[in-house]
C-alpha cells in the first residue's frame, strides 16, 4: 500500500508541474488582455483613435475567450470609424460577422455598416440596413429608443440624398413625434425646415423656367412679327418705286399730249390706268378704286414705324 501510495502522490505532482506552464501561460493572456484593452479604451477616450486601434487589436491577439475577441474586434471597428478608415472597418465587420455570428455586438454592426454605407453614397443599400435595425431593435428602454430614433433619422437622410423630399419630412416628422427626448429631434427640426426651403427653391426654379421659356416664345413671336412686316414692306418699297417709275412715264406722256410732236405708247397708258384704279391692301391682294401712290407710301410708313417699335422691345 505505501508504494501505491507513492506512486500516487507522484503522478499528481507530475500532473501538476505539466499543467503548470499552461496555468502560467493562460493568466499572463488574460492579463495582457485585460492590460491592452483597458489601455485602448483610455486612448479611445481621449481621441487618439489609431493609437486606441493598435491596442484594442492587440488585445484580440491575447483573447481566451470568443466574447473577449469579439469585444475587442468591436472596439477595433469603431475606432476605425472613427479615423474614416471605412475600408478596414467593413473588413472587420465581415471578420466578426463571420467568426461570431451570434454575437451581441453582431446586431450593432448592422447600424454602422449601414452609416458607412451611406457615407460612401449607397444610399438604397443604407435604407434597407437602417430598417433591418429597426426590426431588431425593441422599443422598451431609453437607450433602444435612442437607437430606433437614430435609425429612423438616417433614413430620412437617405430618403433626402435621394431626392425624395416628401418621404423624408415623414421620418423627420416621426422622430420628432415619437421620439421627443432623442438627440436627433433638433437636427431633425433643422431637416424638415431645408426641405421646406428646398421645395420653395424648386417652385421657384420651376417658375424660372417657365418664365424664360416664355420669354423666348415671345421673342420668338416679335422675331417673327417683324420678318413679316419686313417682307410686306419690301413688297411695298418694291411696287411704289415700280409706281414711281409709271408716274414719270406718266408725266412724260402729258408733255407729249402738250407737244403734239412727241408721240406716247397705247400701252404706257394701259399701264397708267392700271395704277388709277388698284391698291394693294394688308394682304398684298390688288383692289381697285383708291389712289394707289398715297395709299402705300403711308402704308410703308405705318408698317416701317411698327418695324422699329418691336425691334425696340425686343432689344428691351
Amino acid at each position: 500500500m505505501g508504494m501505491m501510495q507513492k506512486r500516487s502522490i507522484f503522478l499528481i505532482i507530475l500532473i501538476g508541474l505539466i499543467l503548470l506552464p499552461s496555468g502560467l501561460s493562460d493568466a499572463q493572456d488574460s492579463s495582457q488582455f485585460t492590460r491592452r484593452f483597458q489601455n485602448g479604451a483610455q486612448l479611445y477616450e481621449l481621441g487618439r483613435w489609431q493609437e486606441a486601434a493598435m491596442e484594442f487589436r492587440r488585445a484580440q491577439e491575447n483573447a481566451r475567450t470568443l466574447n473577449d475577441w469579439s469585444q475587442s474586434l468591436y472596439w477595433v471597428i469603431l475606432s476605425e470609424l472613427a479615423t474614416s478608415d471605412y475600408g478596414s472597418a467593413l473588413r472587420d465587420m465581415d471578420d466578426l460577422e463571420r467568426h461570431a455570428p451570434n454575437s451581441s455586438y453582431t446586431r450593432d454592426m448592422v447600424y454602422h455598416r449601414a452609416r458607412v454605407y451611406f457615407i460612401q453614397g449607397f444610399y438604397q443599400d443604407s435604407l434597407f440596413l437602417f430598417n433591418r435595425f429597426i426590426q431588431s431593435v425593441p422599443d422598451n428602454d431609453r437607450v433602444s429608443a435612442d437607437r430606433r430614433a437614430a435609425a429612423y433619422f438616417w433614413i430620412g437622410e437617405c430618403l433626402f440624398e435621394m431626392v425624395q423630399y416628401n418621404e423624408a419630412e415623414k421620418f423627420f416628422s416621426w422622430v420628432i413625434a415619437r421620439y421627443p427626448q432623442s438627440p436627433k429631434v433638433e437636427v431633425s427640426s433643422y431637416r424638415i425646415d431645408l426641405i421646406k426651403h428646398k421645395k420653395i427653391e424648386a417652385e421657384l426654379l420651376a417658375l424660372l423656367q417657365l418664365t424664360h421659356e416664355e420669354s423666348l416664345r415671345t421673342s420668338e413671336d416679335y422675331q417673327r412679327t417683324i420678318r413679316t412686316y419686313q417682307n410686306i414692306l419690301h413688297m411695298y418699297q418694291a411696287r411704289i418705286a415700280e409706281l414711281t417709275n409709271l408716274n414719270e412715264n406718266h408725266h412724260i406722256a402729258e408733255e407729249e399730249q402738250t407737244f403734239p410732236e412727241n408721240t406716247v405708247s397705247s400701252q404706257t397708258h394701259t399701264q397708267y390706268d392700271l395704277t388709277e384704279e388698284v391698291f394693294i391692301n394688308n394682304t398684298g391682294n390688288f383692289v381697285p378704286g383708291q389712289n394707289l401712290n398715297d395709299d402705300l407710301l403711308e402704308r410703308a410708313k405705318r408698317l416701317e414705324s411698327q418695324i422699329i417699335q418691336l425691334q425696340r422691345l425686343l432689344g428691351d
